[in-house]
């Protein structure tokens, strides 16, 4: 009786010690798993330390910490403007680009890269491209970093390409310094076509406060005679008329020609994505100040451009090839258009935008030596134009071929402007230019609500004899000479066809109603 009690109790306790052997593997287990989510915490927590402190220190660069995922966006759309009158045709809403990437300052960024640690100096007379080159070099590598151009330091920069397109994407260009070109001669060699250049890059932002300063009235005293210059003359005084020649012609330095003929643009974007220029200040390009070419996804606001009236060639904002683009918040000042329109370009939303001194926003010159010119649906409104050449343009060559479509010019302010709504499409910058039968073909053009004074001429529509303009449409427009200040010139218009929607002042009787009874048809090659 004993024994069997011994052995149950042997047997009791073997089971006992296996329940509790379990019971502790199971809670080993569990401590196990805790303590490696604890210290996978932990070392997140002490990356996001590092990462934080690097960035909060704008002089040094860091490569430490994850990659955050840049913000998704989706591309929003204008909304549509309010119901169009009966008979007047409806616009498809114009797709934009996504806003700029969050992180100003360095938050939000995996990376900051610093010229100063780059060895620039920054004192406005040391060369800091190598400098800018190796702080560009560092910054490519890493996506969302930030590259940092510091304030109060002015930086002499050569001529330089940021290029892709091995670039990791979403890079910022932080500018609160002053960025200042070259005017040796030496630098430029024979001449360059630009100055500073984004090639080929994703997500490119250039953001701040700061100055690009091209230093280009050595250029502008030294161009040559020759120069084509945008130049509308012959629409201002009558052709038997006696004028002064060359009355904007540049002021030849004491010093003889020291300057490339090639004059470059300040600041040029080519073959990128969704690209932001925004806050910064470009001022005295030797030639264009802002380029955009074979662009996708534009976005350009609270920017501004300075430069004299007569300096030539000086185009504001020049839009090549580009689709998706708006600009808007902006003060441009130049010596050529404020925002000038070339082929290739559709989906362009321009609005809220000072312009003056300058040439007025252009579409054109387009077709030049017999090319082929498309562009459509642009829309250019709640601008403001003071003491411009002109006020919305449309410029095409005679040989040309192609079509310009579906243009709104809305809500546009004139003060002093020479002529405020111009259609040439016997454009010539040079002295002669001969005549030719085929054009760029003008249809769907849209002037709304077009107010204020003007020194020369109301409009100006001159049309093409083979390829007459076709649905020109003009509502609200209220356009009063300037007083004494010039002599004045009636509307004008040839072989241009539409409708007057409401009364205008001036009356413009010369638009004709309707359509041509014998348009000229374009062949399929000539379609866009």
């Amino acid at each position: 009786m004993s024994g069997l009690s011994y052995r149950s109790l042997t047997f009791m306790l073997l089971i006992a010690l296996l329940l509790w052997s379990s019971k502790f593997e199971t809670c080993n287990a569990r401590r196990g798993k805790h303590w490696r989510r604890s210290r996978a915490s932990s070392g997140s927590l002490s990356r996001n330390k590092r990462k934080s402190h690097s960035s909060g220190n704008g002089h040094h660069h860091s490569s430490g910490g994850s990659k955050p995922k840049p913000p998704s966006h989706k591309a929003p759309t204008v909304p549509p403007s309010p119901a169009p009158k009966k008979g007047k045709p409806s616009s498809p809403p114009v797709p934009l680009p996504p806003p700029p990437q969050k992180g100003h300052n360095g938050g939000g960024h995996s990376a900051t890269f610093n010229v100063l640690d780059f060895e620039a100096k920054g004192d406005g007379s040391t060369d800091d491209t190598q400098a800018f080159q190796a702080a560009w070099a560092a910054a490519c590598k890493v996506e969302a970093s930030m590259m940092i151009i510091p304030s109060n330091y002015v930086f002499l920069v050569g001529p330089i390409s940021f290029s892709g397109p091995y670039c990791q994407p979403n890079i910022v260009f932080q500018l609160d310094g002053t960025i200042i070109a070259p005017t040796n001669s030496k630098v430029w060699g024979n001449g360059l076509l630009q100055w500073l250049e984004f090639t080929k890059l994703k997500g490119i932002t250039i953001q701040g406060k700061g100055i690009i300063d091209g230093r280009g009235s050595v250029w502008w005293q030294d161009a040559p005679f020759d120069d084509p210059v945008d130049d509308e003359k012959e629409l201002i005084v009558p052709l038997n008329s006696t004028v002064e020649k060359n009355l904007s012609a540049p002021i030849r330095s004491q010093l003889g020609r020291i300057m490339p003929s090639i004059k470059p643009t300040a600041l040029r974007f080519y073959g990128s994505f969704n690209v932001t220029v925004t806050g910064i200040t470009i001022q005295s390009s030797p030639q264009c100040h802002l380029k955009f070419d074979n662009c996708m996804g534009v976005l350009v606001h609270d920017l501004s451009v300075s430069s004299p009236g007569d300096s030539p060639n000086t185009d504001g904002i020049h839009l090549q090839n580009s689709k998706d683009v708006l600009i808007y918040s902006s003060n441009l000042a130049c010596g050529d258009d404020c925002v000038s329109i070339q082929t290739g370009c559709s989906n362009i939303y321009i609005h809220n935008v000072n312009c003056g001194p300058g040439h007025g926003i252009s579409i054109g010159s387009l077709g030049k030596d017999s090319t082929k010119a498309c562009v459509s649906n642009i829309t250019v409104r709640d601008v403001t134009m003071q003491n411009t050449m002109n006020g919305v343009r449309i410029k095409t060559w005679q040989g040309g071929s192609g079509s310009v479509q579906g243009v709104l010019f809305s809500n546009i302010q004139v003060s002093e402007v020479q002529i405020p709504i111009v259609i040439d499409q016997y454009y010539c910058d040079k002295r002669t230019c001969k005549n030719e039968t085929s054009a760029v073909a003008l249809s769907g053009i849209n002037y709304e609500r077009i107010r204020g004074t003007y020194t020369v001429k109301p409009l100006h529509f001159a049309c093409s004899d083979s390829l007459p303009c076709l649905d020109v449409t003009l509502t609200a427009i209220q356009l009063k000479p300037q007083q004494e200040k010039y002599h004045m010139y009636n509307p004008f218009c040839w072989q241009t066809f539409g409708e007057l929607r409401t009364p205008t002042i001036p009356p413009i009787d010369c638009l004709q109603i309707g359509k041509p009874s014998n348009n000229g048809v374009q062949s399929y090659h000539d379609i866009c």
